[in-house]
């Protein structure tokens, strides 16, 4: 998985942090947490805010 898979990120973030409420994330702690998923194989530094956001809407979208 690389930063723009977006919706395969959120698909697993929402697996691992089911009563994780997506709007409450920190930048920082999204970062990490994308990093650490076993399947992520990108750079640390290919993100940015709109990356970030982009993943964030997405798991918005698949938790509702």
């Amino acid at each position: 998985m690389k930063w723009t898979d977006s919706r395969d990120i959120a698909i697993e973030l929402c697996d691992l942090y089911p009563d994780t409420d997506p709007k409450t994330v920190r930048f920082t702690d999204l970062h990490q947490w994308v990093m650490d998923l076993e399947e992520f194989d990108d750079e640390p530094n290919r993100s940015n805010e709109k990356i970030l956001e982009a993943i964030i809407l997405c798991w918005m979208d698949e938790a509702d």
